[in-house]
Protein backbone atom coordinates (compact mmCIF):
# COMPACT_ATOMS: atom_id res chain seq x y z
CA UNK A 1 0.00 0.00 0.00
CA UNK A 2 1.63 3.30 -1.08
CA UNK A 3 0.79 6.59 1.27
CA UNK A 4 1.64 10.01 0.72
CA UNK A 5 2.05 12.45 2.81
CA UNK A 6 0.83 16.00 2.05
CA UNK A 7 3.49 18.44 3.23
CA UNK A 8 2.47 22.04 3.44
CA UNK A 9 4.60 25.31 4.43
CA UNK A 10 4.50 24.94 8.17
CA UNK A 11 3.74 21.41 8.03
CA UNK A 12 5.95 19.85 11.14
CA UNK A 13 4.41 16.12 11.97
CA UNK A 14 5.09 15.07 8.40
CA UNK A 15 8.25 13.28 9.49
CA UNK A 16 6.14 11.83 12.59
CA UNK A 17 3.55 10.80 9.96
CA UNK A 18 6.18 9.61 7.47
CA UNK A 19 8.53 7.71 10.79
CA UNK A 20 4.88 5.60 11.21
CA UNK A 21 4.19 4.02 7.59
CA UNK A 22 7.48 4.00 6.57
CA UNK A 23 9.84 3.05 9.42
CA UNK A 24 7.36 1.49 11.80
CA UNK A 25 4.53 -0.24 9.72
CA UNK A 26 7.22 -0.84 6.73
CA UNK A 27 4.99 0.45 3.96
CA UNK A 28 5.75 2.54 1.04
CA UNK A 29 5.02 6.31 1.65
CA UNK A 30 6.47 9.70 0.44
CA UNK A 31 6.90 13.13 1.40
CA UNK A 32 4.78 14.81 -1.07
CA UNK A 33 5.39 18.82 -1.53
CA UNK A 34 1.66 20.39 -2.12
CA UNK A 35 3.16 22.27 -5.17
CA UNK A 36 4.56 18.96 -7.07
CA UNK A 37 1.73 17.09 -6.19
CA UNK A 38 0.27 13.88 -8.25
CA UNK A 39 -2.03 11.74 -6.09
CA UNK A 40 -3.08 9.43 -8.79
CA UNK A 41 -0.54 6.65 -8.09
CA UNK A 42 -1.30 6.78 -3.93
CA UNK A 43 -3.41 4.60 -2.05
CA UNK A 44 -3.80 6.70 1.00
CA UNK A 45 -3.58 10.31 1.82
CA UNK A 46 -2.22 11.70 4.67
CA UNK A 47 -2.50 15.09 6.17
CA UNK A 48 0.04 15.94 9.01
CA UNK A 49 -0.47 18.44 12.28
CA UNK A 50 1.65 21.54 12.11
CA UNK A 51 0.80 24.61 11.11
CA UNK A 52 0.10 25.11 7.09
CA UNK A 53 0.69 28.51 6.34
CA UNK A 54 1.47 29.85 9.57
CA UNK A 55 -2.53 29.32 10.54
CA UNK A 56 -3.47 32.58 8.75
CA UNK A 57 -6.81 33.26 8.66
CA UNK A 58 -7.77 30.02 10.15
CA UNK A 59 -6.18 26.83 10.91
CA UNK A 60 -6.26 24.82 7.44
CA UNK A 61 -8.25 27.37 5.67
CA UNK A 62 -5.45 28.80 3.32
CA UNK A 63 -4.23 25.24 2.61
CA UNK A 64 -7.81 23.94 2.23
CA UNK A 65 -7.70 26.35 -1.07
CA UNK A 66 -5.12 24.84 -2.77
CA UNK A 67 -4.67 22.61 -6.01
CA UNK A 68 -3.66 19.37 -4.13
CA UNK A 69 -7.12 19.58 -1.60
CA UNK A 70 -9.10 19.41 -5.02
CA UNK A 71 -6.78 16.10 -6.01
CA UNK A 72 -7.74 14.85 -1.96
CA UNK A 73 -11.48 15.95 -2.97
CA UNK A 74 -11.34 13.52 -6.25
CA UNK A 75 -9.14 10.46 -4.74
CA UNK A 76 -12.01 11.04 -1.94
CA UNK A 77 -14.56 10.75 -4.23
CA UNK A 78 -13.44 6.96 -5.83
CA UNK A 79 -13.11 5.69 -1.80
CA UNK A 80 -9.87 5.80 -1.40
CA UNK A 81 -8.91 6.66 2.07
CA UNK A 82 -7.81 10.27 3.69
CA UNK A 83 -6.54 10.68 6.96
CA UNK A 84 -6.18 14.19 8.50
CA UNK A 85 -4.50 14.38 11.87
CA UNK A 86 -4.68 17.91 13.85
CA UNK A 87 -3.77 20.06 11.08
CA UNK A 88 -4.90 18.14 9.22
CA UNK A 89 -8.35 17.26 10.29
CA UNK A 90 -8.63 21.34 10.19
CA UNK A 91 -8.08 21.12 6.46
CA UNK A 92 -10.80 18.62 6.11
CA UNK A 93 -13.29 20.75 7.71
CA UNK A 94 -12.15 23.39 5.96
CA UNK A 95 -12.24 22.18 2.57
CA UNK A 96 -16.08 20.41 3.40
CA UNK A 97 -14.87 16.89 3.01
CA UNK A 98 -15.92 16.49 6.85
CA UNK A 99 -18.20 18.25 9.08
CA UNK A 100 -17.63 20.88 11.99
CA UNK A 101 -15.36 23.24 12.38
CA UNK A 102 -12.26 23.65 14.48
CA UNK A 103 -12.07 26.55 17.39
CA UNK A 104 -9.76 28.01 19.45
CA UNK A 105 -9.38 26.06 22.70
CA UNK A 106 -11.75 26.80 25.56
CA UNK A 107 -8.96 27.94 28.05
CA UNK A 108 -7.18 30.19 24.76
CA UNK A 109 -4.20 28.31 25.09
CA UNK A 110 -1.77 25.94 23.05
CA UNK A 111 -1.88 22.02 25.01
CA UNK A 112 0.75 19.19 24.56
CA UNK A 113 0.18 16.51 26.82
CA UNK A 114 -1.50 12.35 26.63
CA UNK A 115 -4.93 12.37 26.73
CA UNK A 116 -6.99 9.47 27.31
CA UNK A 117 -9.43 8.61 24.38
CA UNK A 118 -12.95 6.28 23.95
CA UNK A 119 -13.27 4.50 20.50
CA UNK A 120 -16.82 4.79 19.97
CA UNK A 121 -17.07 3.33 16.38
CA UNK A 122 -14.94 0.13 15.53
CA UNK A 123 -16.99 -0.50 12.41
CA UNK A 124 -14.76 2.31 10.26
CA UNK A 125 -12.15 1.06 8.05
CA UNK A 126 -9.86 3.15 10.56
CA UNK A 127 -10.88 1.21 13.92
CA UNK A 128 -11.93 -2.13 13.53
CA UNK A 129 -8.62 -3.31 15.27
CA UNK A 130 -10.06 -1.61 18.41
CA UNK A 131 -12.97 -3.03 20.61
CA UNK A 132 -16.02 -0.44 21.27
CA UNK A 133 -15.71 1.68 24.47
CA UNK A 134 -11.94 0.97 24.99
CA UNK A 135 -9.36 3.86 25.52
CA UNK A 136 -6.22 4.62 24.27
CA UNK A 137 -3.60 6.83 25.11
CA UNK A 138 -2.72 9.52 22.11
CA UNK A 139 -0.69 12.67 22.59
CA UNK A 140 -2.06 16.01 21.52
CA UNK A 141 -0.77 19.12 20.21
CA UNK A 142 -2.97 22.01 19.56
CA UNK A 143 -4.46 25.36 19.93
CA UNK A 144 -7.46 25.15 18.17
CA UNK A 145 -8.84 21.76 18.65
CA UNK A 146 -12.05 22.67 20.04
CA UNK A 147 -14.51 20.79 17.39
CA UNK A 148 -17.55 22.76 17.07
CA UNK A 149 -20.87 21.89 15.06
CA UNK A 150 -24.28 23.26 15.17
CA UNK A 151 -27.24 21.07 16.50
CA UNK A 152 -28.45 19.36 13.18
CA UNK A 153 -24.93 18.62 12.65
CA UNK A 154 -24.50 16.79 15.76
CA UNK A 155 -27.66 14.58 15.28
CA UNK A 156 -26.37 13.68 12.07
CA UNK A 157 -23.04 12.75 13.55
CA UNK A 158 -24.97 10.59 16.03
CA UNK A 159 -27.78 8.85 13.91
CA UNK A 160 -24.89 7.66 11.36
CA UNK A 161 -22.63 6.88 13.77
CA UNK A 162 -19.54 9.27 12.30
CA UNK A 163 -18.20 9.63 15.68
CA UNK A 164 -14.90 7.69 15.97
CA UNK A 165 -13.46 8.58 19.25
CA UNK A 166 -14.03 11.03 21.90
CA UNK A 167 -12.07 12.71 25.19
CA UNK A 168 -12.60 10.66 28.04
CA UNK A 169 -11.58 14.18 29.88
CA UNK A 170 -12.18 16.67 26.78
CA UNK A 171 -9.41 19.08 27.54
CA UNK A 172 -10.29 21.70 24.60
CA UNK A 173 -14.40 22.10 25.20
CA UNK A 174 -15.36 20.12 22.08
CA UNK A 175 -18.92 19.19 21.91
CA UNK A 176 -20.05 16.09 23.11
CA UNK A 177 -16.40 15.31 23.70
CA UNK A 178 -15.63 14.54 19.86
CA UNK A 179 -11.71 13.84 18.90
CA UNK A 180 -12.19 12.34 15.78
CA UNK A 181 -15.32 11.54 12.82
CA UNK A 182 -15.20 10.29 9.74
CA UNK A 183 -17.49 11.04 6.56
CA UNK A 184 -20.75 9.08 6.17
CA UNK A 185 -19.11 7.10 3.50
CA UNK A 186 -16.32 5.75 5.70
CA UNK A 187 -12.90 6.65 3.68
CA UNK A 188 -12.30 10.15 5.34
CA UNK A 189 -10.90 10.61 8.55
CA UNK A 190 -9.99 13.20 10.80
CA UNK A 191 -8.82 13.84 14.30
CA UNK A 192 -7.13 16.17 16.55
CA UNK A 193 -5.05 13.99 18.61
CA UNK A 194 -1.79 12.46 17.38
CA UNK A 195 -1.82 8.33 16.86
CA UNK A 196 1.23 9.05 14.28
CA UNK A 197 2.72 10.00 17.60
CA UNK A 198 1.86 6.46 19.34
CA UNK A 199 3.09 3.78 17.62
CA UNK A 200 5.91 2.81 19.41
CA UNK A 201 6.32 2.20 23.64
CA UNK A 202 9.51 4.23 23.30
CA UNK A 203 7.28 7.22 22.71
CA UNK A 204 4.82 6.05 25.80
CA UNK A 205 2.21 4.50 23.73
CA UNK A 206 1.63 2.42 20.90
CA UNK A 207 -1.83 2.82 20.76
CA UNK A 208 -1.92 4.25 17.00
CA UNK A 209 -0.34 1.16 15.84
CA UNK A 210 -4.00 -0.69 15.37
CA UNK A 211 -5.27 2.56 13.60
CA UNK A 212 -2.54 2.35 10.48
CA UNK A 213 -3.13 -1.05 10.73
CA UNK A 214 -7.22 -1.07 10.55
CA UNK A 215 -6.40 1.16 7.08
CA UNK A 216 -4.56 -1.34 5.56
CA UNK A 217 -6.33 -4.15 6.55
CA UNK A 218 -9.25 -2.32 4.92
CA UNK A 219 -8.13 -1.51 1.71
CA UNK A 220 -6.78 -5.06 1.12
CA UNK A 221 -3.32 -4.69 1.29
CA UNK A 222 -0.50 -7.11 3.27
CA UNK A 223 0.42 -5.87 6.73
CA UNK A 224 4.45 -6.00 6.91
CA UNK A 225 5.28 -4.56 10.73
CA UNK A 226 8.37 -4.55 12.04
CA UNK A 227 7.24 -4.70 15.89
Amino acid sequence: MKFAVIVFPGSNCDRDMYHAVKEVLGMDADLVWYQNSNLEDYDAILLPGGFSYGDYLRSGAVASASDVVQQIKEHAAKGKPVLGICNGFQVLTESGLLPGALMRNKNLSFMCHQETLVVENNQTAFTSGYERGETVRFPIAHGEGNYFCDEATLEELKENDQIVFTYQNNPNGSVADIAGIVNKEGNVFGMMPHPERAVEKLLGSDDGLKLFQSMIKKWGYTYAANV
